[in-house]
């Protein structure tokens, strides 16, 4: 079996980039790029955003090359959920940009356990010419392919065939745990709970193994009272973090492993009275929007679904070169995002 190829990360900048730097919503940017008719901004918003675009180095995908084609090229993106999460809606939007540098079109569709692929979700117009097919869920987990994507090139995105009869690129959630875990005790850090996900799912096994691989690498003694499983929500962040601080030598730095649980555990840590990260640092993990305005701002690792998408394009447009292994498994790095709470 082939090893998983680990990649590192460079991050290329995003609309929501470009949104964060002018200081505007993600639409208006998309409205002020594209020249959208009928939208009102003052010159000033405009300036900005502009700006912003220049200094990042951010470009809009060349929509030309779409234009004129009788026979367009499609790639089908297939998900099992888009309304929960926000992680697949960011996969589409990087293989949309990535897949119209090289003017083929990303068409969306939702397909749950027990539909039949072949009636409707995955046809396409007789007038388009199929690609491929990018398979997403919204958490990491092993899947057994439809036979639709087993007959044409596909790609998984945030699954895995454990056959590996299909390629798939998964984000690194080992050395993403250890590197949070990591990161608390180069803060000086000597005792580091931890706040999983559910037990029993991919994420939370793996970001489990970093974490005790961190303390393993610097001579810390691995405590399982110290390892509590919550449900991904902000309510058990803050039920666990009261729990936490319930114990005899309760815990002076904590990863979470989502940044919804972080919210809960900073605002249990408050209403303890604990300064933050003075008596307890706090790392996330996910690098959701509202991290950047929590009090204080949550210092995460930033879950790269939008790069995933785009790298899935890629490897789609690499199988029709004959260059990609339906082994290879790519894990794209979870990269440090510094802010105040850790």
């Amino acid at each position: 079996m082939t090893a998983p190829i680990v990649l590192e990360n460079a991050l290329k900048p995003t609309m929501m980039d470009v949104a964060a730097r002018a200081g505007v919503s993600q639409a208006t940017v998309s409205l002020i790029l594209n020249g959208s008719s009928g939208a009102r901004f003052s010159e000033a918003t405009r300036k900005r955003v502009f700006d912003a675009a220049e200094a990042l180095g951010y470009r809009l995908s060349n929509r030309s090359a779409t234009a004129g084609h009788a026979a367009a090229k499609v790639i089908v993106f297939l998900v099992d959920e888009l309304t929960t999460d926000p992680w697949m809606a960011l996969a589409f939007e990087g293989a949309r940009e990535k897949a119209l540098e090289s003017g083929i079109i990303v068409t969306l569709g939702v397909f749950r356990k027990g539909e039949d692929p072949d009636d409707g979700v995955l046809s396409i117009c007789e007038s388009q010419t199929l690609v491929g097919y990018i398979f997403g869920t919204i958490l990491t987990r092993k899947v057994d392919p439809p036979q639709a994507l087993l007959d044409a090139p596909s790609v998984l995105v945030n699954c895995y065939d454990q056959q590996r009869r299909l390629p798939s690129i998964v984000p690194g959630d080992v050395a993403g745990g250890r590197a949070a875990t990591e990161r608390l005790i180069a803060g000086g850090r000597k005792r580091i709970a931890l706040i999983n996900g559910q037990e029993g799912l991919d994420n939370p096994r793996d970001r489990l193994r970093g974490y005790k691989q961190a303390l393993a690498s610097n001579d810390l003694a691995y405590d399982p009272k110290l390892v509590h499983y919550g449900n991904w929500e902000p309510s058990s962040g803050y039920e666990k973090t009261h729990e936490l601080m319930k114990l005899p030598d309760p815990p002076d730095g904590i990863f979470c492993a989502n940044d919804l649980m972080a919210i809960g555990c900073l605002e249990a840590l408050k209403e303890l009275g604990k300064s933050i990260p003075g008596d307890v640092a706090v790392v996330g993990f996910d690098n959701r929007d509202i991290a950047q305005f929590t009090m204080p701002p949550l210092t995460t690792y930033h879950l790269p679904m939008f790069e995933m998408g785009a790298m899935a394009v890629e490897l789609l447009e690499d199988m029709m070169g004959g260059l990609t292994s339906a082994h290879d498994q790519l894990k794209v790095e979870c990269t440090l995002i510094e802010r105040v709470s850790g």
